[in-house]
Formats: C-alpha cells, sequence, structure tokens
C-alpha cells in the first residue's frame, strides 16, 4: 500500500495557483470536509521576519484561497497559533504578514493563549504522560475540527527537520512544552497518534519556496528550492521534504518511529510521489544547534544535566527564555540575520515579499 504526497515546482510568479494544484494533487478536496469547521495551523518559529523561519506570507495566502475555492466559507476556516516562551503570537502574525492575508479573505486569527484547554484522554501514549503526569491539556476548540498544517521547509537543531508532524507540538501542547526537548522525537510520534483521535481529518501544504538550512529553527541559512508539499499522511510530508534537502527519511528518528509504529510512511519507496520527482541538492542540507539549543540539550542530557532541576524546573527558569531573546534578537539577528535578509530581498521570493509588505 502506497501513500499519496503531492510535490509541485513552484515560483514567485505562479506560487499562489501551484498552492492550489499542490492541495488539490495530495487531496485536499478528497480528505477535508467543507462543511466542516477547520484549523488553519500557522508556523510561528520566532516573532521576528527572518526568511523560511515561519509561515510565509504567500503561503497563507494560497492555501485560504484554494479552500475557498474548494467550497469553504470564511466563517468555518480559523487561523490559529500559539506563544512560546520567547514568541508572542499577535506580534508574530503582523510581523510575519500573515494578519493582513487572514484579513482581506474575511477570516478571524486565533490566539492560543487564549482559549480554554483541558485535559483530555489519548490511547496509545507513553512519553507524554511521564512528562505531563496531571493530564494532557488540549485547547477544548480542537476537538472534532479539521486541521490544515502551514510550515515551511527546514533544518531543525532538535529534530534535524522540521514540517507537518512537528507543527503540531505548538497548537496541541501549551507553553511548558519545552520539557518534552529531553523526548522530543518520542513525542512527536505522539502527537501524531493524538490528532488522529482529535481531528476527523487533517491535512499539510510545505512551502519550501526558500528552504532553512543549518541551525534552525531560526539561525538559519536561506536557500531556494521553489518547491510545495501536502499531503494527508504528516509522516510521509516530511519524508518527502527530508529527501527535497537531501536527507534520507528513515535516518531521523521521529519519521523513523512513526514508521515502525505504522502511524505514517516514512519509506520513500512506499509513498506515490505526484507531480514531480524529488531532486535532491547538490550540497545537502546539514542539521546543526544554535547556541541556544546546544545549551538546552546539555542541560536536559548532556554533562549539564545534574542542573536541570534547577535551571529548568524551578523559579528559576526565567532565564533560560532571556538568554534566549537576547542572543536571538539582541545578538545574532543585527549581527548575522539581517545581512542575510538583505540577501534574500534581492531574490524574487525577496521581492515578491516586498508586495505583501506593501499591501499591508
Amino acid at each position: 500500500m502506497t501513500t499519496r504526497v503531492a510535490l509541485v515546482h513552484t515560483t514567485p510568479a505562479t506560487v499562489l495557483s501551484d498552492t492550489a494544484r499542490v492541495m488539490e494533487l495530495g487531496g485536499a478536496g478528497e480528505v477535508l470536509d467543507t462543511s466542516i469547521d477547520t484549523l488553519l495551523k500557522l508556523n510561528l518559529s520566532w516573532t521576528r521576519f527572518f526568511p523560511a523561519c515561519s509561515s510565509w506570507p504567500w503561503q497563507v495566502d494560497g492555501v485560504i484561497a484554494a479552500l475557498k475555492a474548494q467550497g469553504f466559507a470564511s466563517e468555518k476556516l480559523l487561523a490559529v497559533e500559539n506563544a512560546t516562551v520567547v514568541t508572542d503570537p499577535h506580534k508574530g502574525v503582523e510581523k510575519n504578514l500573515w494578519g493582513p492575508v487572514i484579513r482581506a479573505h474575511g477570516l478571524e486569527f486565533q490566539a492560543l493563549t487564549e482559549v480554554d484547554w483541558a485535559p483530555r484522554e489519548f490511547d496509545g501514549l507513553e512519553v507524554l504522560p511521564r512528562i505531563f503526569p496531571d493530564g494532557i491539556r488540549v485547547p477544548v476548540m480542537f476537538e472534532g475540527k479539521q486541521v490544515v498544517h502551514l510550515p515551511t521547509l527546514k533544518t531543525h537543531g532538535h529534530t534535524m527537520t522540521t514540517g507537518a508532524v512537528k507543527n503540531a507540538f505548538g497548537g496541541l501542547l501549551r507553553e511548558e512544552r519545552h520539557h518534552c526537548h529531553k523526548h522530543i522525537h518520542e513525542v512527536l510520534v505522539e502527537l501524531v497518534i493524538m490528532q488522529t483521535q482529535l481531528h476527523p481529518a487533517q491535512f499539510s501544504v510545505v512551502d519550501g519556496s526558500v528552504a532553512g538550512d543549518g541551525a534552525g529553527p531560526r539561525t538559519m541559512v536561506p536557500r531556494e528550492r521553489n518547491r510545495l508539499v501536502a499531503g494527508a499522511d504528516p509522516v510521509a510530508v516530511d519524508a518527502v521534504g527530508a529527501a527535497l534537502m537531501g536527507i534520507d527519511p528513515l535516518t531521523i528518528p521521529y519519521l523513523r518511529m512513526a514508521h515502525e509504529r505504522g502511524v505514517g510512511c516514512a519509506d520513500l519507496a512506499h509513498i506515490d510521489v505526484i507531480g514531480e520527482k524529488i531532486d535532491p541538492p547538490t550540497t545537502p542540507f546539514a542539521s546543526s544547534r544554535s547556541l541556544v539549543i546546544l545549551g538546552d540539550q546539555w542541560i536536559r542530557k548532556g554533562p549539564l544535566r545534574w542542573l536541570e532541576p534547577v535551571l529548568l524546573h524551578g523559579p528559576l527558569f526565567g532565564w533560560a527564555p532571556l538568554a534566549s531573546n537576547i542572543y536571538h534578537d539582541y545578538l545574532w539577528y543585527p549581527l548575522v540575520g539581517l545581512p542575510r535578509i538583505a540577501r534574500f530581498g534581492r531574490t524574487g521570493w525577496g521581492k515578491l515579499r516586498k508586495e505583501y509588505v506593501a499591501r499591508s
């Protein structure tokens, strides 16, 4: 049995129609029911803008337009995103230019920090109940709603790659989800399981117009890949995304684990890639760790793990997000990030983003 994933080439001039095409090829019309309320789970990895870090405005634009063309009424679609200890969804929705697009389509944005969360029982979980012994709390509003994920294609210091599977991390777990980093690959597999019990259907549209290489999800090198990936199996979608970055998906623990547990397909031999063939880059992407992620791993499971209870679980925890913000926003961003953004701005995709800036 094969799993279907759509892959199409895209350009700045055709990205909206290409988004509709990749969704059609990926089976969005067969999977998603226009009569059911549907969440558009955005991807906010940084409140600030940085290429490939968070959902692109044309990605949000194209997905909403395609869903409306499929027959969805605006009131059936709701864009959502959560906060982390270092991101602000309200600021992020404007800095990443989602707000004007969402409003232009007649939709609303809902920050998940402002909705009710309640304990919810799930079958088949082993790791998350140990991390959250008082119960796994999820947004009450998620129950019975479909979800469409809008991640970008990029590497990640904790998980090697990130995309459709990890995009649920920010929706189904609250801000204290950083405690999952120690067992992140097992947690991602359990998020796939949770979604099958929570949502009647899910679909993912990964934007790889410009992908992120290196120390993701923030401090990356932007690389044009000009590809869109879509499908109903998030594991298979991420497997194709990994291959587009030149990485064997079965070498990525969360994809291999999900495949072995039978909750998704990560074996390219059993994925029916429709639209175009996978074309790995000449130079493969390589995941690396920023200083912040390296420090987090040292404390959670490395040479400093004896300090974890004091540094990450007690009243002193505030130092961690403060250190992250200082490093990312006030050191790396002005010294390294802004020159990379300037180079991106001279590309076709950078010029397209400027068009969205002009509309905001």
